[in-house]
């Protein structure tokens, strides 16, 4: 159900509801799917989607104190909801972003999940991103745009991002990233990095600067080198993956565009030849759509369930 702030006023609800709070809100699926899902589970409760502009932001949240559970915040409520809050969770503090509200007691907890997917992706590796402060590097100067893109991505995650101009050297970037990192007592620098072909001997050349830059700045740090492969590359792939990986030290693969009818069979040929693994499954555009790799369903996609 998707409700205006007028329809919201008169809203009483008959059992246990929560809601989603945005705008514009536009349609979603998401009150549908969370219905569905306290349906499975046995959960006698309502989810319903509110479009709030943001000058009823605190009148729409005390009626939620009244009439609901709790609320999921998208942007631009993420910062704006903070002064409204009774309490906040130390990684929401931290990120300066909340996108979920708990009511009880009489109190309002705000709380950050957004990079709780990736940690649970993390998780297999002993690391936890939970409670952590994440800062972006827009190392990719190249591509037009893409600091600004990334800029969006770091406001919906809720992180902080250093990027500089267009055509800036990559190096600059990076080293202000990890200078900031240090200074503002992040845990974890996550820098994006321009495509390259591994035959231009110029663009691997920055990338390994790249790579002697942390290790000059941030020495014994643990590290993760991930190669980004389109699951339609072919057997380029394997050249490529043994190039970064004597350029850069490669420690894993992320494999994206999963969603389509590509199998990405090449990545059986570099975890066998070069022992690197594939880390991360890209099955589409959203900020959840990075998944943890299954071997078993990746497998089972190819030659399928009965073979």
């Amino acid at each position: 159900m998707l409700l205006s702030m007028d329809e919201f006023r008169a809203f009483e609800p008959k059992k246990t509801t929560y809601a989603l709070f945005g705008w514009p809100l536009g349609h979603t699926m998401s009150p549908e799917l969370h219905a569905q899902l306290f349906e499975a589970s046995g959960q006698d409760a309502d989810y319903i989607g509110v479009a709030v502009p943001p000058e009823d932001l605190p009148e729409a949240f005390e009626l939620a104190k009244r009439k609901l559970g709790g609320i999921n915040c998208t942007i631009p409520h993420k910062k704006a909801v903070i002064p409204l809050l009774d309490d906040i969770d130390t990684a929401a503090r931290d990120l300066h972003s909340v996108n979920t509200v708990r009511f009880a007691d009489g109190k309002a907890t705000g709380f950050n999940t957004d990079i709780l997917g990736f940690a649970e992706s993390l998780n297999r590796d002993g690391v936890s991103l939970q409670g952590k402060k994440v800062l972006l590097c827009a190392g990719d100067t190249f591509r037009a745009a893409a600091a600004d893109q990334l800029e969006i991505w770091a406001e919906r995650a809720g992180c902080e991002i250093v990027r500089q101009y267009e055509g800036a050297d990559p190096g600059a970037v990076l080293f202000d990233a990890l200078q900031a990192a240090k200074a503002r007592n992040v845990d974890v620098v996550l820098c994006d990095t321009a495509g390259r072909l591994h035959n231009k001997a110029n663009l691997m050349a920055e990338l390994a600067k790249l790579s002697k830059i942390i290790d000059r700045e941030c020495p014994g740090c643990d590290r993760e080198t991930l190669l980004v492969l389109d699951a339609t590359t072919g057997q380029n792939g394997l050249i490529q993956a043994r190039t970064f990986k004597e350029t850069a030290g490669l420690t894993g693969i992320v494999l994206t565009k999963l969603d389509g009818t590509a199998k990405g069979g090449i990545v059986i040929a570099i975890a066998r030849e070069l022992g690197v693994p594939v880390k991360f499954a890209g099955v589409g555009e959203g900020i959840d759509d990075l998944e943890d790799f299954s071997a078993a369903d990746f497998v089972e996609g190819i030659v399928g369930e009965n073979a």
